[in-house]
């Protein structure tokens, strides 16, 4: 069974930086893309970012471009999302995301806060 952990969530002031990580368990991490989404109270679920298996390919929400990154470590079954310039629109429930074995997969979420 396909387990999705998330952690590192935080309250942090406009302007900062979190980071994000997500372990995986439970199927072959390296061979699976993996990928952020966010939701905001009230709000649809957002896609945030993308990265390919092997880690070579990363696509970004508009949001999010330029101030965010996806990565990944294959060896800790992990992936991170480095989030700088925070803003208050980032504020939502952080969630990883995975497809495999024909089903959507989701971790619980994290919770990240960005406010003065």
């Amino acid at each position: 069974q396909i387990h999705l952990v998330e952690s590192g969530g935080a309250l942090v002031q406009p302007g900062g930086s979190l980071t994000l990580s997500c372990t995986m368990s439970g199927f072959s991490f390296d061979r699976l893309m993996m990928s952020w989404y966010r939701q905001a109270p009230g709000m649809e679920l957002e896609f945030v970012a993308r990265i390919s298996p092997a880690g070579g390919d990363r696509i970004y929400g508009d949001p999010v471009k330029g101030r965010f990154t996806i990565s990944r470590d294959n060896s800790k079954n992990t992936v991170n999302l480095q989030m700088n310039s925070l803003k208050v629109e980032d504020t939502g429930v952080y969630y990883c995301n995975t497809y495999a074995l024909l089903s959507e997969h989701w971790g619980q979420g994290t919770q990240v806060t960005v406010s003065s």
